[in-house]
């Protein structure tokens, strides 16, 4: 009877996750918005940064199923039958031509994105142990919803044109039960290299460590329809424990991500109606930016929103032929018009150089 209990205990140990320690988050509490933000990059920054060969060795700490096996996100059937399994090392990737042949090391934030920078191209946070073909096929391309897949995944991962408002290229879209595993992960890399990153790029999905507008909708509803599993709880502590010395602040306190972003999305899909009465010219832009008017005369109102949500222009006019709005002053990146006019909202995106 004893001999049959130990592995059940041996498992309760492995899930039961270690407490936040004491105060960790003080410096956060009262606070909303970016300055939520700020000071949560400043409780988890100068974490330990492990060498990307490292990461390999990491896996079977953080990642390991209670039967010994790699933990794959793009594999797992929760509840199901599994297609294959993998085994550390043995499986490691390695060549590949089809699911199954071997795991690779997941950037769920694609290196391409931050240009393979040196501290996030290891931190754990954010990489996952994944097969390789299903790796290969998700590629760099952003996460969203897909309904006419061009690929599916053995266990269900689709690739395919997105259906969320504001984006409708490729995206990459895990199976539920991960979802809000892949928006945590996304929250942390923001809040971590917030002001870090100066030599990251950008791409459909983000503006250097800023998560665009429309990917962030998708990510909190994925993180409000997806809450934390005790799988992501033991790997929090494992990486706190074991490698980095620093936590992820998302799923320690979920409700972190309201507090500092939910306004950046109700402005967002406020204006999930757009519409093709204006443009702008030129964009990017250096000095001024023009909304372009391709229709009547109209009274409108126009509000400018930098990639954080933050309010930093905004004005009502009579809008003819063409009305200018002066840039100069803004610092370079990406910025968002939402112009409320002829009986709908339009929503443009310029670069300011």
């Amino acid at each position: 009877m004893i001999m049959r209990l130990l592995p059940f205990f041996a498992l309760l140990s492995f899930f039961v996750h270690a407490q936040i320690p004491t105060g960790y988050y003080n410096s956060a509490q009262g606070l909303n918005g970016n300055n939520l933000k700020i000071a949560l990059h400043n409780i988890i920054k100068n974490h330990t940064v492990i060498s990307y060969n490292a990461v390999w060795n990491a896996f079977p700490k953080t990642d390991k199923k209670s039967n010994g096996k790699v933990w794959d996100i793009y594999s797992d059937v929760p509840g199901g039958t599994l297609p294959y399994e993998f085994t550390f090392i043995t499986n490691q990737c390695g060549n590949y031509n089809s699911e199954g042949d071997c795991y690779n090391r997941e950037h769920s934030w694609p290196q391409s994105w931050f240009n393979a920078t040196p501290g996030p191209d290891s931190d754990l946070f954010h990489i996952y142990p994944i097969d390789g073909k299903v790796n290969g096929m998700r590629s760099n391309f952003p996460y969203g919803n897909v309904s006419s897949a061009s690929y599916i995944s053995m266990n269900g991962g689709k690739l395919g044109p997105c259906t969320n408002a504001g984006y409708n290229q490729t995206v990459f879209e895990p199976i539920n039960e991960y979802k809000g595993d892949i928006a945590r992960g996304y929250f942390y890399m923001t809040t971590r290299y917030y002001l870090e990153d100066g030599a990251w790029g950008t791409s459909d999905a983000v503006n250097k460590s800023e998560i665009l507008p429309w990917q962030l909708s998708v990510l909190m509803q994925w993180h409000q329809q997806d809450p934390v599993s005790v799988k992501e709880k033991s790997r929090n502590d494992s990486i706190y424990k074991r490698y980095q010395n620093n936590r992820n602040p998302f799923i320690d306190r979920p409700y972190y991500a309201d507090s500092i972003w939910s306004n950046v999305v109700g402005i967002f899909e406020k204006a999930a109606i757009l519409n093709s009465a204006f443009s702008l010219y030129p964009n990017p832009a250096s000095n001024s930016v023009f909304i372009i008017n391709h229709s009547a005369t109209a009274d409108v109102e126009y509000k400018v929103y930098n990639v954080t949500g933050k309010l930093v222009k905004e004005k009502k006019d009579i809008l003819e032929e063409k009305l200018a709005i002066e840039c100069e002053e803004l610092p370079a990146g990406v910025y968002y018009i939402y112009i409320n006019g002829l009986n709908s909202i339009s929503r443009l995106k310029f670069i300011k150089l």
